[in-house]
């Protein structure tokens, strides 16, 4: 009896389970399946720093001309603060390196992570697209930042759809249909990390909002950015990267940029660019130098300032492509990540501050970054002070 009933039981379970895969095929949600077995079969419950090996890549390729980061004369000569190694404990930070005058002063790593370890950018990837935006303008393929979306996507020629410009999408002000929801595995979010043509999600969404009007993050609009930015330079997104960054700036390694299918898909462009501490913060450099990179101007100056200061008066936290701060009377700018990854610019002091991680704090009241973010900036500055 006691058999009859367990395989009764083990019966029903199995023909629950066919019968959920089915009705998630049948109302086209079948890509929950890969986010089942990317995060949850492997011990996880959300996206993580070393998932890249569970998707397609394409390699972004540095070149043959590396370039060593100058090391500071004060190299690790001070120790990390107590309220640092609290934080970097509690979040699981990988790694932590402080750059003084364009050279490192400082850098540690933990968790087996090294100076060569891969880890995934998640949306530190925005800047880097707006700096291919940049640069695409640059060279001819993209008229300016007031360039129509449609020019590119008739799909986008009617109604709000029409006035949408590529730097509406840049500075998050694109009026687009999207909802950024990171748990729920139905949204739309979660479906343009794990469907296997990212490009069909983005063209099939609606416009909602009148376009260049207010500040609002939503992810689809690096994503779509990203396609006009392909289209309009005939390249792949990562070999666009390659040539335009990776090269010219002597990264170290080649990098990683995960795609949304096989070889031939799409690079997630709103994230996952898996890449290491120095070449990131070499990413930030040349932004804290407007554009320059060893007496050669590889972005336009104008455009460098005009991405790190905010387009809205109301969205005083972001620009193009950077999120904003005032953090300690400083003027600061950041890419950022989802899970605490961060590359920290204060142009005033020559400081850049790379942050690499599995987790970030809570968000404090009325503030546009969790808590660590601040810390990481106070307690750079108290090893800076420790040292003079």
């Amino acid at each position: 009896m006691i058999k009859r009933l367990l395989k009764f039981f083990l019966k029903a379970i199995f023909s629950s389970i066919l019968i959920c895969i089915a009705l998630l095929y049948v109302f086209d949600y079948d890509y929950i399946l890969k986010g089942v077995r990317v995060v949850y079969m492997t011990g996880h419950k959300t996206a993580y720093i070393d998932d890249y090996p569970h998707f397609d890549n394409r390699t972004v390729q540095k070149g043959n001309a590396t370039i060593a980061w100058p090391i500071h004369t004060d190299y690790n000569t001070v120790q990390s603060t107590e309220r640092l190694n609290a934080t970097n404990e509690k979040l699981g930070t990988v790694a932590y390196m402080i750059v003084k005058n364009d050279s490192i002063w400082y850098e540690n790593y933990e968790e087996g992570f090294s100076a060569e370890s891969k880890t995934n950018s998640f949306s530190m990837a925005k800047s880097v697209v707006t700096a291919l935006l940049g640069k695409a303008i640059m060279d001819g393929h993209i008229k300016s930042l007031d360039q129509p979306v449609a020019d590119f996507f008739p799909e986008f020629s009617k109604g709000y759809g029409a006035k949408m410009t590529v730097g509406d999408l840049s500075s998050m002000a694109s009026g687009l249909d999207w909802t950024e929801h990171y748990t729920s595995p139905f949204s739309i979010t979660a479906r343009a990390y794990y469907d296997p043509n990212i490009r069909d999600v983005i063209l099939g969404l609606d416009m909602v909002e009148e376009p260049g009007q207010q500040y609002k993050y939503l992810s689809g609009n690096t994503q779509l950015l990203a396609m006009v930015i392909e289209k309009a330079t005939k390249q792949r997104l990562s070999s666009y990267l390659s040539t335009s960054f990776w090269k010219p700036l002597g990264m170290e390694q080649d990098a990683l940029w995960q795609l949304d299918s096989e070889e031939s898909g799409m690079e997630k462009a709103y994230c996952c660019i898996a890449s290491n501490a120095r070449d990131f913060g070499r990413f930030g450099m040349l932004f804290k130098n407007k554009g320059n990179f060893a007496g050669e101007q590889i972005l336009p100056e104008e455009f460098v300032e005009l991405a790190t200061k905010p387009r809205f008066d109301d969205g005083p936290m972001y620009g193009y492509g950077f999120w904003l701060s005032n953090h300690m009377d400083k003027r600061i700018f950041a890419m950022r990540g989802i899970l605490g990854q961060y590359v920290i610019c204060i142009p005033e002091d020559n400081i850049i501050i790379v942050r690499l991680g599995h987790s970030r704090g809570e968000f404090l009241n009325g503030a546009s970054f969790t808590e660590d973010f601040y810390i990481y900036i106070e307690e750079a500055y108290k090893m800076l002070e420790n040292a003079s």
